[in-house]
């Protein structure tokens, strides 16, 4: 497994941008698939974006930030982000990290390794 920590979240208006970021250790990680995911309140987990292991060729979003969030990595660092643009209240949670050890994996019972959150809060 690899261990995950996130950064980059706070409190932010609506329209505004925040960058994510989650550092992983080892010297695996390009190897694993990386995703983003969120927990609302009340709500459960649920699936945000994920990238490809190795060179990131390959992204997937989820409908509700598919052209407002970017997922990218960066292996040299061990690190994978999300830009988050254009925020609104409906985007308030907290945000994920994770590794898939899957070639390929967008569902959140394949990811092995977890982060241990960052809040994200959008007031309107």
């Amino acid at each position: 497994q690899v261990q995950l920590v996130e950064s980059g979240g706070g409190l932010v208006q609506a329209g505004g941008s925040l960058r994510l970021s989650c550092a992983a250790s080892g010297r695996t990680f390009s190897t694993y698939t990386m995703g983003w995911f969120r927990q609302a309140p009340g709500k459960e987990r649920e699936f945000v974006a994920a990238i490809s292991r190795s060179g990131g060729g390959t992204t997937y979003y989820a409908d509700s930030v598919k052209g407002r969030f970017t997922i990218s990595r960066d292996n040299a660092k061990n690190t994978v982000y999300l830009q988050m643009n254009s925020l609104n209240p409906e985007d308030t949670a907290v945000y994920y990290c994770a590794a898939s050890s899957r070639p390929w994996s967008i569902s959140i019972s394949l990811f092995d390794s977890w982060g241990q959150g960052t809040q994200v809060t959008v007031s309107s």
